[in-house]
This record gives structure tokens, sequence and C-alpha cells, in this order.
């Protein structure tokens, strides 16, 4: 099995949100819904110096973040009904929403918040990579829409190659799920 993961190079990222958007777009999601989100992360502040000046500590980068498709995905043992499964064929982590029942356990589970509930379907739905775009040999839409060629989808061994075996920035929840991501991180973002 080949198992394909993400790319993210946070460090070309500029928080436009277009690959949220289009992927919102794609998919008809409602509001609230969103297989693939752009967090904007702040941290430090201003001081005053003891000469009376103003120093300043403050750091800001954006992360795009979606389904993992993790080789331990906490959401595939919640579902009581199975619904949720991993491919075999390439790793990616999917709903089948004639079995989902709406349960939400694997909301509960997810650290990554990847699963999300449809309240018009009362089904959950998340993020498959673009399987019917992938079959037709295209690129997943988050991945063509970036200006920034900031997200990649590939096989997660080629792509650690090429950019390294960081899969955690600060912000994010310990990977014990083992994501299948890759990150170049911002320089405020380094752990």
């Amino acid at each position: 099995m080949t198992q394909l993961g993400f790319y993210i190079d946070q460090s070309r990222c500029v928080g436009c949100k277009a690959c949220s958007v289009a992927c919102k777009d794609l998919n008809e999601l409602d509001v609230g819904i969103n297989f693939r989100r752009v967090y904007s992360i702040e941290s430090g502040g201003y001081t005053r110096s003891g000469s009376g000046g103003i120093e300043t500590n403050v750091a800001a980068y954006y992360f795009s973040i979606s389904c993992n498709h993790c080789t331990a995905p906490a959401c595939l043992p919640r579902c009581p009904t199975q619904s949720i499964t991993k491919r075999e064929e390439d790793g990616v982590v999917i709903v089948d929403q004639e079995k989902c029942i709406g349960s939400r356990f694997c909301v509960e589970a997810c650290p990554y918040g990847a699963p999300q509930f449809d309240k018009k379907l009362f089904k959950m739905a998340k993020c498959d990579t673009c399987l019917d775009i992938r079959d037709n040999g295209g690129e997943p839409v988050c991945v063509s829409t970036c200006p920034q060629r900031a997200i990649e989808l590939g096989p997660i061994d080629v792509l650690r190659k090429k950019f390294g075996k960081t899969s955690q920035v600060r912000g994010m929840p310990r990977p014990v799920t083992k994501p299948n991501l890759v990150i170049t991180p911002h320089r405020n973002a380094k752990i």
C-alpha cells in the first residue's frame, strides 16, 4: 500500500484561505462545515522597556490543515457503524455515508477536527483528498488552488524524503494518531 499524505509549506502560506474556499465550494458545504481550515496563530505582545520605549515579541503565522489520513486514525475505531474506513490502496480515510448514523463519536476522537457534521444529512463528512478528481488524473482542489503552491499531496514516504519529517508545529495536538503530514514550519511555529 502507498500511504498518501499532505505536505504543507507553512513558511509560504499567506492565510488567503483559497484552499479552504475552493474545497468548500467544490463540496457545496454549508456554513460551519470546513474540510480544510486555515488558522491564524498569533503570540507575543508589547512591553515597556526600562528606558520608556516599547519592545515587541509579536509573532503570527497561518496554518492550513485538513484530515491527515492518519496511520492510526482515532476516528475509525470510535465509529459504531464502521462507516469510517481506511482505503488499502492509498491509506485515505473515508466516510461511507450510507452506513453513517451521525453519532459524532469520530468528532470527539479526532484531535485535528477533521470529521464534520452535516446537519442537513445528519451524517459525518470529511476530506477524501478529492477522490473523484484524482480518479480523473487531477490534483485535490486545495492543492491546485493554492496561489503560493504551499500544499502538495503525494506518497508520504516521498514527501518525507523531499521535505523532512516534521509533522508537528506549535499549536498542534500531540501526534498520537501518526498523521501522514509533512510541514515546513514558519519560523515562528517551530517547536
